[in-house]
């Protein structure tokens, strides 16, 4: 295959648009071969280094500001890395990913893993550290401001049951089913809420509050911090709100954030969307297994294998579905 050059000067050209997704295709293709086999570690390594090579193919001077595999220990993708086929000569790109973003449900054929990834011109994403974050996001349609990662999640449930013209019990939320979180799916079910619990993938999770098929209305919890710029990103493409806070656990996170620019003001900062991901955006996902947002690689007879994809942009707000099929 061929590098594809730009036509355009436009950093995030058309063309570059549609290119990410065989990036993404690419690392989801090469997971899918370990989906099921319990080792995280292998299907990881397999999608990094299928998504590098992709990354290879294509006509930019790509640099990772949010990388894969430190939390994991498997092989990384790492943040400050070079990646494109013109360093030096294409346009500066950022690049957020996370090549298998379900590494435990990979392993297990649960639901809803993914390969992921945003692009946005440089400087344009948060560079945010392998630390956890405090998300809250709703879907479009809403006041701007209607969620609040300062008040509780009582008080963001009321609003947004209040705009929506419903009562708080008829509000579904999403959250990772993690210990972590006792107390606020206690406090959730005691609205009344409908709770959707899911193992992984909070990526998938976050975005699932765009989709009117999954019924769900929010998205509340603690999740991996790059995870949560790349939701970010996806949310500028096509409508919703987002709150981040960051959380660190120990100096040793507070170390890793001074490094990649978080200063210390701003530990305690709650992130607004375009605070995240700002300016013109991308985010391209294949999926791994099947899930709620995508269906997973599927191996046919005679050498075939069909892929879903997303892509989005967030200049147009334009939202491509894409179904591929490949040869082995």
């Amino acid at each position: 295959m061929n590098k594809t050059t730009p036509s355009t000067s436009n950093a995030l050209d058309r063309v570059l648009v549609l290119e990410m997704v065989r990036v993404t295709e690419a690392a989801a293709i090469a997971a899918s071969k370990l989906v099921g086999r319990g080792d995280e570690k292998a299907a990881d390594a397999a999608a990094v280094e299928a998504m590098r090579k992709a990354f290879d193919e294509l006509y930019m001077d790509g640099t990772v500001v949010i990388g894969e595999g430190e939390r994991d220990e498997a092989p990384m993708l790492y943040i400050g890395e070079k990646v494109g086929g013109a360093p030096g000569k294409g346009p500066k790109i950022d690049i957020a990913l996370d090549p298998l973003e379900g590494t435990t449900i990979t392993a297990k054929a649960g639901p809803n893993a993914l390969a992921v990834l945003a692009a946005a011109e440089e400087g344009c994403l948060l560079n945010a550290p392998d630390t956890y974050m405090d998300k809250l996001a709703v879907g479009p349609g809403y006041p701007e401001g209607i969620i609040d990662l300062a008040k509780s999640p009582t008080e963001n449930v009321k609003a947004v049951a209040a705009a929506k013209g419903v009562e708080p019990s008829d509000i579904i939320v999403c959250v990772l089913d993690r210990p972590r979180h006792a107390d606020l799916i206690a406090e959730l079910r005691g609205l009344g809420c409908g709770v959707v619990l899911i193992g992984d993938g909070d990526v998938a999770g976050v975005i699932a509050v765009t989709d009117p098929d999954t019924t769900i209305d929010m998205y509340m919890g603690q999740g991996g911090a790059p995870e949560g710029v790349l939701a970010a990103a996806a949310l500028r493409c096509v409508g919703g709100q987002f709150n981040g806070r960051l959380v660190f656990r120990n100096e040793d996170e507070k170390a890793r954030a001074r490094k990649w620019g978080i200063a210390d003001k701003d530990f305690d900062r709650i992130y607004k969307l375009e605070e995240l991901a700002k300016g013109d955006c991308i985010f391209a996902a294949t999926g791994v297994t099947d899930g709620s947002l995508l269906d997973g690689v599927k191996r046919l007879r005679g050498g075939k294998m069909t892929t879903e994809s997303v892509v989005m942009r967030a200049s147009s707000g334009t939202v491509r579905w894409i179904r591929g099929e490949h040869r082995i």
